[in-house]
């Protein structure tokens, strides 16, 4: 599908945006013809759907590839919206992972739902916006765009411990482990997920699970 969006106003400026649905079967076959000059990109998945979230980085393969070794996609605006939001009873996918996906490399994230609306209006102006700063700049991504409050060992630490399946895992120790192995452990891990110092999504949740997996396995410890 594609669509040339009706004029969207800025103060002294006026702006004609054509969207392309990526997704969509027509354009399938051919979406390889789309991704160059591409100033902006909106990833959207089913927060009830967790296929369609571990989808996300498919794309990003996938832009990547067309782009070719010469095309730069640090130059392109992108927001992610985890939409259904309205279906909260089936939501497999929190905000905080989300969040955590989008902000660890610097896109803009939503909370949105195309059934009644919420977020939508608001996510498209911050789009427009983070485009018009875009060409303002010369093309290239302002720096004001990419706010990431969190370091990458952080974040992956974050991941690991939401995926563990146990809390063995969860410490990164091996069944068996000594008492003052888990301690080590522990400690590396409560300094770097602290909810005062890491500003992660996830990271309190993630801290407290750490907290649990440390009591669970000095129960069973001499």
């Amino acid at each position: 599908m594609e669509a040339s969006m009706p004029k969207r106003k800025e103060p002294g400026k006026s702006l004609r945006i054509k969207v392309i649905s990526m997704g969509n079967a027509e354009v399938g076959k051919v979406r390889n013809e789309f991704y160059k000059d591409t100033q902006g990109v909106i990833l959207v998945y089913d927060v009830s759907q967790k296929d369609s979230f571990e989808a996300l980085d498919g794309w990003l393969a996938e832009m990547k590839q067309e782009l070719g070794p010469h095309g730069s996609m640090e130059n392109i605006i992108f927001t992610v919206c985890a939409n259904k939001i309205d279906c909260s009873k089936h939501r497999c996918i929190d905000e905080s992972e989300g969040r955590l996906w989008a902000e660890s490399r610097g896109f803009l994230y939503f909370e949105t739902s195309a059934q009644t609306g919420e977020g939508i209006n608001e996510m498209f102006q911050m789009f427009y916006s983070a485009i018009v700063d875009f060409c303002e700049n010369g093309g290239k991504r302002p720096l004001t765009n990419i706010s990431i409050s969190f370091t990458k060992e952080q974040a992956d630490n974050i991941r690991r411990i939401r995926n563990s399946k146990d809390s063995w895992d969860m410490l990164g120790v091996k069944p068996g482990a000594t008492r003052d192995e888990i301690n080590k452990a522990y400690r590396k891990l409560a300094v770097l997920l602290h909810p005062d110092k890491c500003l992660a999504p996830g990271s309190e949740d993630a801290f407290k699970a750490v907290v649990n997996a440390r009591t669970a396995l000095l129960k069973n410890v001499k």
